[in-house]
């Protein structure tokens, strides 16, 4: 049997999972002159008032908001406000210890992030770099490079395609064609039962009820000592939508750490049962093959011989 490195997807949120606080509380907020309060409940009413979708209206108001207090929307202002996102403790080393891990055991692993945060944000935050591909919300820039116009909004439930999308390996969020194609679930890049889902609320749940359900783990996460959002964790596995809950501390031997671990273990044991499998599989039917050859041949020996 040939050697051959799976490769397994680790899927995060971003607000709530990666990062603390939604990631216009960090900066973009302040300098505009609100508090996050005032900014998410104007958010809430301007949806409701309008029975409008709640990400669409927090990019508006975040371009209305930079209009009135004269501030430039650009993609560079966005990235520097990224820089001030805060992380949970161990994010920023997590992903070289997970990398360093599935190498060990013959992993290949690759970051994605799948989030209604702003995609230029992200980019400017320390982990960037990290992913392979960002799916989040984003905007389109007129000939003056400022914001004017949402080119991507995500919902909760907008975000499960972008699993399809990491499944089949597709990094356009413009493709409208591949994505549409069928493809053997062998045949594709990232199978669901190689993927990793973490993410910290309703947002989440079709994400990583959809992966929980074919064949891959959703991990629930929770700020330490926040009683509510543990409590929100907790009735996700209840109600059998994730598969673990663990606190948002991402430092080498913290629970996270080890539960990931041991998922990527049983990844690993799972895909070579399955090649151990296809391998006798295939050896019976290629024994039946050559079984038949051979009767064939004494036939037309006896017949002409």
């Amino acid at each position: 049997m040939t050697k051959k490195k799976p490769t397994v997807a680790l899927i995060y949120d971003f607000d709530g999972t990666l990062s603390p606080g939604n990631m216009q509380e960090f900066g973009f907020i302040q300098a505009i002159g609100k508090d996050k309060a005032e900014f998410w409940a104007k958010n809430k009413k301007l949806s409701e008032d309008n029975d409008a979708n709640g990400i669409l209206t927090y990019m508006y108001l975040m371009i209305q908001a930079a209009k009135n207090n004269g501030i430039s929307l650009r993609r560079e202002s966005f990235k520097r406000f990224g820089e001030n996102v805060e992380l949970f403790d161990g994010v920023k080393e997590w992903f070289a210890l997970v990398n360093e891990y599935g190498k060990s055991i013959g992993l290949d692993i690759k970051h994605y992030i799948n989030s209604s945060g702003l995609k230029e944000m992200i980019e400017g935050t320390p982990i960037a770099k990290e992913f392979e591909n960002i799916y989040a919300c984003s905007f389109l820039y007129d000939v003056d490079g400022i914001a004017y116009w949402p080119a991507v909004a995500i919902d909760y439930t907008a975000k499960t395609q972008f699993l399809f999308k990491i499944n089949k390996g597709i990094k356009e969020v413009s493709d409208n064609k591949k994505i549409n194609q069928y493809i053997l679930e062998k045949e594709r890049p990232i199978p669901f039962k190689r993927m990793i889902y973490f993410g910290d609320g309703d947002t989440d749940i079709p994400c990583m009820k959809m992966i929980k359900e074919h064949g891959g783990h959703s991990i629930a996460v929770y700020t330490n000592g926040n009683s509510a959002k543990k409590a929100t964790a907790l009735q996700l596995i209840k109600d059998n939508r994730v598969n673990f809950v663990c606190p948002a501390d991402y430092r080498a031997g913290k629970e996270i750490n080890m539960v990931v671990k041991r998922i990527l273990d049983k990844i690993k044991a799972d895909y070579e049962f399955q090649r151990l499998l296809d391998w006798h599989h295939n050896k019976a039917q290629n024994n039946q093959a050559n079984n038949m050859c051979y009767g064939t041949i004494f036939k037309l020996l006896f017949v002409f011989g």
